[in-house]
C-alpha cells in the first residue's frame, strides 16, 4: 500500500516485523504436526529451517532488487522492467491466482465461523451476511492504509500469542525426549517423507506481497525494510517451533495417522491432544484464536493483492484510487464465495505451486537481473550469486516434490 506521505518519525521495525508475522502464521500452522509425522522431528526441523532461510533470502532479493525503482514499485514493474513483458504476464497471473485464491478461501470458509459467533452474541445474520460483513471490515483497513494494517496485526499477533501459551503452554513442560525422538517405536525411514514436506514448510512462510506495501511505509529506508523481515520471519519461525515441539514432544508419532484418518484438521488433532492439554475453555480459546489468525492472515494476504493491483494499473494513491483498488481486491473474491463457497478446493492445491514462482524464483531472478543492470560499479558479488542460486534450487525442488505428490508418486505415512 503505497503511502507517499510520510512522518518525520520513522515507524518502527516492531510494526513492520507484525504485518509480516501475522500473514505468515495462520490457522494453517496446526497442520504443520500432520504433514510432518512420516519424516518427524528432525527432518521436519531442518526442512522448516532451511525453508525459513530461503523464503527470507527471497523476500530480501526482491527488496534489494526494489531499491532501484522509484518507491512504490512493486512486482509487475520490477518484473516487467527487469524480466520482460513475457515474465511479467506470467508472474502476474501466479500472483492474481494464489492472493486472489487465498482471499476467497479466507471468506468462504470464514464466513461460517464468524456468523456462529455473531449469532451466539445474538446478533442473528447469515452465512452470506457474515462474509459481506467479515469482507468490507477487512477492506476498510486495507483501503485506510499499511499503517491500519501494522496496527491490527499487532493486536492479533499478541493476542494469537497470549491464546497459544494459555492453550498448549503446558505441552512444553511435558515434553517427551524419547516420544521427540520417536525411540524404541521401532519404526524407522524417516527420510523417505521428507520430500513431501517440503512445499507445506514454503507455504508457511508466505509474505512477500507485503513487502511493497513495507517499503512505502517505511519511506524507502532500506534497513527498516531488512530488519522487519527477519525480525517477523523469525518470530513466526519460535512460533513454528514452539509448536511442532508441543505437539511431537507429546504424541507419538504412531498417533498420527488416526489423526489423518479423522480429518487431520486442527479438530482432529485437538482430539488425540485432548487428555494432554488442561485448559478448561478449551473451544472457547480455540475458537478466538482460529479467529485472530484468520484475521491476520486475511488482511495480510490483502494487502499484497491490494498492493499488486495499484502498481498494476497505476490509478494513485488518492482516497478514490484506492477505493477503486479495494473494489478490485474483494469484490471479485466475495462475489466468487457467494455463488460458488465451495470452488475453491479444486484450485486451492495449485496455490503453492504458483506461489513458488512469484515468491522463490522470481526474486531470485529479479536480484540477479537488477545487480548486473544497476550495480556493474560494484565488485563481482560471487557470495550473492551463490544465495540467489541457492533460492532458485529451493523452489526448483519445491516444484519437483509438488509435482510427485500431485501425481501420487510420494510415500504416505500410515504408521
Amino acid at each position: 500500500m503505497t503511502e507517499i506521505a510520510l512522518t518525520q518519525r520513522q515507524p518502527s521495525v516492531w510494526w513492520g516485523a507484525m504485518i509480516i508475522c501475522g500473514t505468515v502464521v495462520g490457522a494453517g500452522m496446526f497442520t504443520l504436526p500432520v504433514v510432518m509425522a512420516g519424516a518427524w522431528f528432525g527432518w521436519s526441523l531442518l526442512i522448516l529451517l532451511v525453508s525459513w532461510g530461503c523464503m527470507l533470502l527471497s523476500g530480501l532479493m526482491f527488496q534489494q532488487a526494489s531499491r532501484y525503482f522509484p518507491l512504490g514499485a512493486g512486482y509487475d514493474t520490477l518484473t516487467r522492467s527487469l524480466l520482460g513483458r513475457r515474465w511479467a504476464a506470467l508472474n502476474g497471473l501466479s500472483i492474481l491466482f494464489v492472493l486472489g485464491i487465498l482471499t476467497y478461501a479466507y471468506i468462504s470458509a470464514s464466513g461460517p465461523v464468524y456468523q456462529h459467533s455473531l449469532n451466539s452474541a445474538g446478533l442473528p445474520v447469515s452465512t452470506a451476511g457474515a462474509k459481506v460483513l467479515l469482507t468490507l471490515c477487512v477492506a476498510i483497513v486495507v483501503w485506510l492504509g499499511t499503517k491500519g494494517v501494522s496496527r491490527i496485526m499487532t493486536f492479533c499477533v499478541l493476542a494469537k500469542l497470549l491464546l497459544l501459551v494459555t492453550v498448549f503452554g503446558g505441552l512444553l513442560t511435558q515434553v517427551n525426549l524419547l516420544t521427540l525422538a520417536d525411540a524404541g517405536s521401532g519404526e524407522g525411514g524417516y527420510w523417505p517423507y521428507a520430500f513431501g514436506v517440503l512445499p507445506f514448510c514454503l507455504a508457511s512462510f508466505g509474505y512477500h506481497g507485503n513487502i511493497t506495501g513495507l517499503i512505502s511505509y517505511y519511506g524507502g529506508e532500506q534497513k527498516q525494510v531488512r530488519r522487519a523481515l527477519v525480525v517477523g520471519t523469525l518470530m513466526s519461525l519460535v512460533i513454528y517451533l514452539f509448536w511442532i515441539t508441543g505437539t511431537m514432544g507429546n504424541l507419538p508419532r504412531a498417533s498420527f495417522p488416526a489423526v489423518v484418518a479423522a480429518g487431520g484438521d486442527i479438530a482432529a488433532l485437538l482430539a488425540a491432544l485432548r487428555d494432554r492439554l488442561h485448559v478448561g475453555a478449551l473451544n472457547f480459546m480455540m475458537t478466538l484464536f482460529s479467529h485472530f489468525a484468520v484475521i491476520a492472515s486475511f488482511l495480510g494476504v490483502t494487502a499484497g493483492l491490494f498492493d499488486f493491483i495499484a502498481d498494476r494499473l497505476k490509478l494513485g494513491d488518492t482516497p478514490l484510487a484506492r477505493f477503486k483498488v479495494a473494489l478490485l481486491t474483494f469484490l471479485p473474491a466475495l462475489a466468487a464465495s457467494l455463488w460458488f463457497p465451495d470452488g475453491f478446493l479444486a484450485a486451492i492445491g495449485f496455490a503453492g505451486l504458483f506461489a513458488t514462482l512469484w515468491a522463490v524464483i522470481v526474486p531470485a531472478l529479479l536480484y540477479i537481473k537488477a545487480r548486473r543492470r544497476f550495480a556493474k560499479q560494484e565488485r563481482a558479488g560471487a557470495r550473492g550469486s551463490l544465495a540467489a542460486m541457492v533460492v532458485i534450487t529451493f523452489g526448483v525442488l519445491n516444484i519437483l516434490a509438488w509435482t510427485l505428490s500431485w501425481l501420487d508418486m510420494l510415500p504416505t505415512f500410515s504408521g
